[in-house]
C-alpha cells in the first residue's frame, strides 16, 4: 500500500467503526477479563483501540508499533513497582496488533510469543470477531504472565482495567 493511500485509509476511518467492532458491552467483557486474569499473576494489562491514525502521525510515517510504545508511554503503563506493564494495541485502520511489554517481563517473555498471540486476534478480527479475538488475546497474555509471573500474596491493581479508546 502507498504512503497516500495508507493516508487516506486512516484519515476516512470514522470513529463510530471502532465502537461497531467494539461496542460497551465488549469493552465491559474485556475489562472483566483483565481483571480476572490480574488476580493471576503479577503483570499489568491494558487494552488499547484506535481507529485511525491523525495527519501529522501519518506524515511522520509512524507504524502501528510506534504507535503503541508512544501508547504504552502515554498510559503510563511502565510505571508499575515490578516493571510488569503490558499493553495489547489494536489499530484497526492498518489491522494491526502490537503487544508492548515492560522490560521486567521482556526478560522472560520473548517477542515470539506476543507475536504469536497478535497473529491470533489479528486472525479472529479478519473474521469480524472482534469481542471474540479481544478476549482470547487478553486471555492468552494472562496464561504467559500467570506462568511467568504467578501472583503473590499482596497482589495490587496498579493500573485501570477499562480498554482505551484513542
Amino acid at each position: 500500500m502507498s504512503k497516500t493511500q495508507r493516508i487516506l485509509r486512516h484519515l476516512m476511518y470514522p470513529h463510530w467503526r471502532v465502537r461497531l467492532a467494539f461496542p460497551k458491552a465488549a469493552l465491559k467483557a474485556i475489562e472483566a477479563l483483565v481483571a480476572a486474569s490480574e488476580t493471576m499473576h503479577d503483570g499489568e494489562l491494558r487494552f488499547v483501540v484506535e481507529g485511525g491514525l491523525d495527519l501529522p502521525q501519518l506524515l511522520r510515517g509512524l507504524s502501528a508499533r510506534q504507535r503503541a510504545v508512544e501508547a504504552f508511554s502515554q498510559l503510563r503503563v511502565w510505571d508499575t513497582e515490578d516493571n510488569s506493564g503490558v499493553l495489547i494495541y489494536v489499530q484497526l485502520a492498518d489491522r494491526q496488533v502490537d503487544i508492548i511489554a515492560d522490560r521486567g517481563i521482556d526478560k522472560k517473555v520473548g517477542e515470539q510469543t506476543w507475536q504469536c498471540i497478535c497473529a491470533g486476534m489479528q486472525k479472529a478480527f479478519r473474521a469480524g470477531q472482534f469481542e471474540a479475538g479481544a478476549l482470547e488475546g487478553v486471555e492468552a497474555a494472562g496464561r504467559v504472565l500467570a506462568e511467568n509471573f504467578p501472583a503473590k500474596c499482596e497482589n495490587q491493581d496498579e493500573l485501570p482495567n477499562a480498554p482505551v479508546i484513542l
